[in-house]
C-alpha cells in the first residue's frame, strides 16, 4: 500500500471521528439512519486500513517461504477494496449503501475466517477482530436501511 493511499485514508478517518464531514440529509433518511451510515464509513475505513497492513504482513511471510498465507494476502485484499468501496457509499449516502454493506460483511466474515486459521499470529488476529467488528456494523446499517 502507498503512503500516499494510507495518508488518504487516515486523514478520511480523522475527519469523520471528528465530524468534520458533513453529511447532508437524504430524503427519507432520518437522524438514526445518517448516524448508522456515518459509523460504517469510519469502521469500514478503520477496517480497509488494517487489512491493508494485513495483506503486507502476509505478503512478507510469503516471501519468506511461508506459502500458506498467501490466502490471507488474497482475502485482506479483496477486504480492504471492499471496506474502502463501502465506507465511500456509506459516507454520501449513495443509494447502494446498504449493498455495498451487506456485499463488505461477507467479505469481513472471509476475510476475519482466513485470518483466525493463524491464531499465534497477532497482526492477523488484529485483522480478523477488525473484520469481525466491520461485519457487524455493517449488517446493522443494512438492516437499518431496509
Amino acid at each position: 500500500m502507498s503512503y500516499q493511499m494510507i495518508s488518504f485514508s487516515v486523514v478520511s478517518l480523522s475527519l469523520l471521528a471528528a465530524g468534520s464531514l458533513n453529511f447532508p440529509q437524504k430524503e427519507g433518511h432520518d437522524e438514526a439512519h445518517m448516524q448508522s451510515m456515518r459509523e460504517c464509513a469510519s469502521v469500514c475505513a478503520e477496517c480497509q486500513v488494517e487489512c491493508d497492513s494485513c495483506y503486507e504482513h502476509c505478503a512478507a511471510l510469503v516471501t519468506g517461504a511461508k506459502k500458506e498465507h498467501a490466502s490471507g494476502m488474497k482475502a485482506c485484499l479483496d477486504c480492504a477494496q471492499c471496506c474502502s468501496l463501502c465506507s465511500s457509499f456509506c459516507a454520501r449516502q449513495s443509494p447502494m449503501a446498504a449493498s455495498a454493506a451487506e456485499f463488505c460483511a461477507q467479505c469481513c466474515e472471509d476475510c476475519a475466517t482466513t485470518c483466525e486459521k493463524f491464531p499465534d499470529d497477532p497482526k492477523m488476529a488484529e485483522c480478523a477482530k477488525s473484520c469481525r467488528e466491520c461485519a457487524k456494523e455493517c449488517r446493522a446499517m443494512a438492516k437499518m436501511a431496509k
